[in-house]
């Protein structure tokens, strides 16, 4: 197979089957292309295997707690028989098993050869993709080799609309743990789709339209089939959910039987949808239209567009290929779950490579994702953020449920915005507070508006859709707050990104957060008043605007009370903290992971200082320019040890600031942890699928710790460290139209930009101000 020629920093790869790891194999080799993903299941299936495909933005409610990612129809489905053994693990030998994900191509390639009760010998080959060219298009290649035999090859593909999503553990005695072929059987499920017809063409097009049961968004998948050699017998089987295209074929021992699969998708919900239109006209057209390009050229067409990705995205650690595969590793993710065309949806905390919270949106967007995008793709930041104008109606309507003006976003969102979070665990055993009280994620919409028109300086979406939300969200805040006899303004009954502590007052991160986003919004009106009063007219009356709004904004971020410091500088996390419990952590697991204390559980840490991530660090982190290097070392010397890191998104936050305040040691160690969280599977749900968050954190600790990378102000600063067993760091991001290279070693950080010509912008490296032009480059020496 070809894969075997791939180079390991661009490789992730399995060999053998082992059933204990089968489930985060198939989150690791998870396809997409940002509109479709498919997890890395076996087409064929197995006992213990959880088998997903989704479509970006279909989300469904019928009969779940609430609203999920829907697990749309399975366009992988294949089965290949052999005299009467259908080759699969469950019912087979497995000679032998290899699967590599080519990340530089998007291609998951697979070899597994079977034996059957018999001793005949099958192998069977795959290559799957989702088209980077056309976003609504994914491929299937199967070759079947007989070595030892000739019998006949049955191979059957075709669409499953037959899904489901996890829906609900029920309660089982503590400590009761169940097989990887058990676990997922014992969960309650939801069924979302309901078929609405099936059909063929006489060219071995197969088409399969279904409707989600509660929203009504109808998805169309068309498969256009081929086979080499001609079958001597082929036929279409339909049922109440599927449709398959069956065909055997005489194989002579040695000789290839090749299935190529073209699959096209549309949804009612697309944004080039056409009222009226039969979409299983237009996917069967565009399946059709693609197996007429051919299986080579589409794959060769789309790794032309992951060239251009790569060429804008990619990062290296020069002398450490292992983490330089787990950086790219996260990159890749990144890149398959953002769809630059799509400004009606978003990146749920598990990317579309699983389950895991039921596909909703979070504040990892804005806070840790969005740097990523506007640093190395804006036309993906952009819609992500087009994402937060469409569901704007929907964070209204969250502002009135709980008796507020203006909008308010929901902690956990999907297709609306409407809030989506559930109010219990999956079993029902504990309450969540975080849809009530996690409200910080309204102020770091906000805060990702500000990041990305500083690094594309977008004025038209600043002074349109983001003056709009900005508004809004802080007509909130004034509703929101509450005000003391004294004239000073709280936040009350609030818990910040640390969820282990909820119905806390005066969270640092949360009031900080809104203190600064009052202010933005005021100073974004001033602007627009003297550069673009037409288009502040135009949102002031679609908002209802009173004109002393910004006043008012400004007074109320003055009198909003402030996180309160030791006498050595430590910023207390909320009201009231520093006299919680101070338990110590005493142990660490395989992978140097801080344990529970013993008593100790996600649910009952409230009486104590125990962190699930650390609130001031990461508010130092998103505003490393307003706090001095003293007060970074004193909480993080404080928090550090505090921390339990239960949140994937932690171990980055400690290296970044680890590497700002001289703790290198750590840093590394922290960096290590957040790389390898899922190829390590280190927090132990990968199978749940990616910590897509964290893979963006993991790139912004090489690019903005380890590669120095930080905006002071407007202005990019670059002070590397190059830790000893590392020779370089490179990595690529774009900034107010230019794009820069950066090598950064122990010797030098060197900066190549390109653009247009003329273009050039200021910046500081290594100390020294310089000036970066389109088509030159500049080299400082280290320590300079």
């Amino acid at each position: 197979m070809a894969f075997d020629t791939l180079p390991p920093e661009w490789t992730i790869r399995q060999s053998g089957f082992d059933r204990d790891r089968a489930n985060v194999y198939e989150t690791l080799f998870t396809i997409g292309n940002g509109r479709l993903a498919a997890r890395g299941s076996h087409e064929e299936r197995h006992r213990g295997d959880v088998p997903g495909s989704y479509v970006a933005g279909v989300y469904d409610g019928h009969d779940s707690i609430v609203i999920d990612l829907v697990n749309a129809p399975d366009w992988l489905d294949t089965a290949v028989v052999v005299a009467g053994t259908r080759l699969d693990v469950d019912g087979c030998e497995v000679v032998s098993h290899e699967r590599a994900l080519d990340i530089s191509t998007g291609v998951l390639w697979r070899s597994t050869v079977f034996a059957d009760a018999e001793g005949r010998r099958t192998q069977v080959d795959t290559v799957r993709t989702a088209s980077m060219r056309d976003r609504d298009v994914a491929v299937l290649r199967v070759d079947v080799t007989p070595l030892n035999h000739s019998e006949d090859v049955q191979l059957v593909t075709g669409i499953d609309g037959d899904r489901y999503n996890m829906e609900a553990l029920p309660v089982y005695p503590k400590g009761r743990t169940f097989t990887t072929e058990e676990r997922w059987a014992k969960w309650a499920r939801s069924r979302h789709l309901e078929t609405q017809s099936t059909a063929v063409a006489d060219d071995d097009v197969l088409a399969l339209t279904t409707r989600t049961r509660g929203a009504g968004d109808v998805l169309a998948f068309a498969a256009a089939l081929s086979v080499s050699p001609a079958p001597a017998r082929a036929e279409t089987v339909r049922a109440a959910d599927g449709i398959r295209g069956p065909v055997a074929v005489p194989a002579a021992e040695g000789e290839t039987v090749r299935r190529d699969k073209v699959v096209a998708v549309r949804t009612s919900r697309d944004v080039d949808a056409v009222a009226g239109e039969d979409l299983a006209d237009r996917a069967v057209a565009a399946a059709r239209a693609a197996r007429e390009a051919g299986v080579d050229a589409l794959m060769a067409d789309s790794a032309a567009e992951w060239a251009e990705l790569w060429a804008a995205s990619d990062a290296e650690i020069v002398g450490d290929e292992r983490l330089t595969q787990a950086v790219r590793f996260g990159i890749y993710h990144l890149l398959i779950t953002a769809n630059p065309d799509d400004p009606t949806v978003n990146i749920g905390a598990k990317s579309m490579s699983g389950e895991g919270y039921r596909g909703h949106v979070f504040w990892d967007t804005e806070c840790v994702m969005l740097p990523f995008y506007l640093l190395t793709n804006p036309a993906m930041a952009r819609a992500l953020l087009g994402y937060r104008y469409h569901t704007l109606p929907g964070a209204r309507r969250n502002a009135i449920m709980y008796g507020k003006t203006g909008a308010r976003y929901a902690w956990e969102a999907a297709a609306t915005g409407d809030e989506e979070c559930p109010t219990t665990t999956p079993d029902g055993s504990e309450r969540f507070w975080t849809r009530e009280e996690e409200v910080h994620v309204t102020a770091d919409v906000a805060y990702g508006i500000f990041r990305y028109v500083e690094a594309t300086q977008d004025l038209d979406f600043l002074y349109g859709e983001a003056a709009e939300i900005l508004f809004d969200t802080s007509r909130f805040w004034t509703s929101f707050v509450e005000t003391d006899d004294d004239g000073s303004v709280h936040m009350r009954s609030v818990m910040g990104p640390d969820e282990f502590h909820s119905h806390v007052d005066d969270n640092a991160f949360t009031n900080f957060l809104v203190q600064w986003h009052l202010r933005y919004a005021a100073d974004v009106y001033d602007e627009m008043a003297r550069e673009a009063p037409e288009k502040l007219a135009r949102v002031v009356e679609a908002l209802g605007l009173d004109a002393g709004a910004p006043a008012q904004w400004r007074d109320v971020a003055d009198r909003i009370v402030q996180g309160v410091a030791s006498e050595n500088g430590v910023i207390e996390q909320f009201a009231g903290y520093f006299d919680r419990e101070d338990v110590p952590v005493t142990e660490w697991d395989e992978n140097n992971m801080p344990k529970y204390p013993e008593g100790y559980h996600h649910h009952n840490m409230e009486g104590t200082q125990l962190l699930k991530q650390p609130d001031v660090l990461e508010l130092m982190l998103m505003f490393p320019e307003e706090f001095s290097h003293e007060e970074k070392l004193a909480n993080f010397d404080y928090y550090e040890p505090r921390t339990l890191h239960k949140s994937s998104l932690s171990p980055s936050v400690h290296a970044k600031i680890g590497i700002t305040v001289g703790d290198r040691t750590r840093a590394l160690e922290y960096f290590t942890r957040s790389a390898l969280v899922d190829l390590a599977n280190n927090q132990g749900n990968t199978a749940e699928g990616m910590h897509i968050a964290s893979a963006a954190g993991t790139w912004s600790t090489l690019t903005g710790g380890f590669g120095g990378l930080t905006v002071d102000h407007g202005v990019l600063v670059f002070s590397p460290w190059i830790p000893p067993e590392w020779e370089a760091v490179r990595y690529t991001l774009t900034w107010r139209g230019l794009t820069l290279r950066v090598h950064a070693d122990h010797e030098a950080t060197t900066i190549e930009a390109e653009g247009a010509d003329g273009e050039e912008l200021t910046a500081t490296v290594n100390g020294r101000q310089v000036t970066l032009r389109a088509g030159e480059k500049v080299e400082v020496p280290a320590g300079a």
